[in-house]
């Protein structure tokens, strides 16, 4: 089977949809500075998979609290 890619406003939306509000302005800057999910390139636009968003995304996630005293 063949991913489905998303242009940055999919992917900004897919991610809102999860719960992790995002902007695809956003995506735009971590394409430029780093830091963001892996993404291809098709003719001149950005796309992603749901696996590359989704491994993105749940590595930025921190392990689950029950404090904020928690927070390290």
């Amino acid at each position: 089977m063949h991913p489905t890619y998303r242009d940055r406003k999919g992917a900004a939306d897919y991610l809102t949809q999860r719960g992790m509000k995002m902007s695809w302005r956003t995506l735009q800057k971590f394409a430029t500075t780093g830091g963001g999910p892996r993404y291809r390139i098709f003719g001149n636009r950005a796309l992603y998979t749901d696996p590359d968003l989704n491994e993105w995304a749940d590595a930025k996630l921190s392990e689950p609290r029950f404090s904020t005293s928690e927070a390290a």
